[in-house]
């Protein structure tokens, strides 16, 4: 069906928690792929479906063992693990140093992740600009959002990526409080270089949730209540 990045230029604000908050709440079937080159940490932070902890050797550090002649995407499935509540999920490296001997595997996995039948991808691709193989997945996406928080400095780092990235759209990690305003001011600094500027909520509680139980108090948090609206607006522009 479709591939969505996520990622973000200036330290990778909360890119885990939305990616993961998106395809808690993703309208249609999906797969959360933590495709960070940097080394990510799904493994150790999201339980799994029998309440146990996930196996950080099974997914990308096992795909890539054997996949060098290729990737099927039926092959991806074979490398998933289910976390609570039914989300498939692709583990990603555990430190960045396993990059290293991985840098032909980004085109194939963006080309198998894209060729997914049946189900949406929402890949975490973390921070820009250290790796840069890993633009070879992201050219491979149908939409590719950028996250940001919207102060000075962060806005600043965005307008530079944006410069030199072809991402469709952005989503301001916002604070409740100002929430409205913080996302209509980064749409009129960079709005003219994206499709689309949307808003997320800072909300550390409702992340805090979100990596035990799935229960109503996750539900009604402000982290899932606006991740259902951004997840059906991302939906709309595929």
């Amino acid at each position: 069906m479709a591939l969505i990045v996520l990622a973000a230029d200036k330290g990778a604000p909360g890119v885990t928690t939305a990616a993961t908050a998106l395809a808690a709440v993703w309208p249609r079937p999906v797969l959360l792929a933590e495709c960070d080159p940097a080394g990510g940490d799904l493994a150790y932070r999201l339980p799994g479906a029998d309440g146990g902890v996930l196996n950080p050797g099974k997914g990308l550090l096992s795909l890539g063992a054997v996949a060098r002649r290729g990737i099927e995407p039926a092959q991806i499935h074979e490398h998933t693990q289910k976390i609570v509540g039914g989300l498939d999920v692709l583990a990603g490296l555990t430190h960045g140093e396993q990059a290293g001997g991985l840098t032909w595997l980004w085109g194939p996995l963006g080309r198998s992740l894209a060729g997914i039948p049946g189900a949406d991808v929402i890949a975490d691709c973390g921070r820009l600009g250290t790796y840069p193989h890993v633009n070879d997945l992201i050219a491979e996406a149908a939409l590719t959002v950028l996250l940001t928080r919207p102060s000075l400095d962060h806005v600043a780092h965005l307008r530079e990526r944006l410069s030199i990235t072809k991402a469709q759209g952005v989503v301001v990690i916002a604070n409740p409080r100002r929430y409205r305003a913080s996302i209509d001011e980064v749409r009129r600094i960079v709005g003219q270089h994206v499709k689309f500027v949307h808003g997320l909520a800072d909300d550390p509680k409702g992340a805090e949730l979100l990596r035990g139980q799935w229960g109503g108090r996750l539900d009604r948090s402000l982290l899932i209540r606006t991740a259902r609206d951004l997840a059906g607006r991302l939906v709309s522009y595929q």
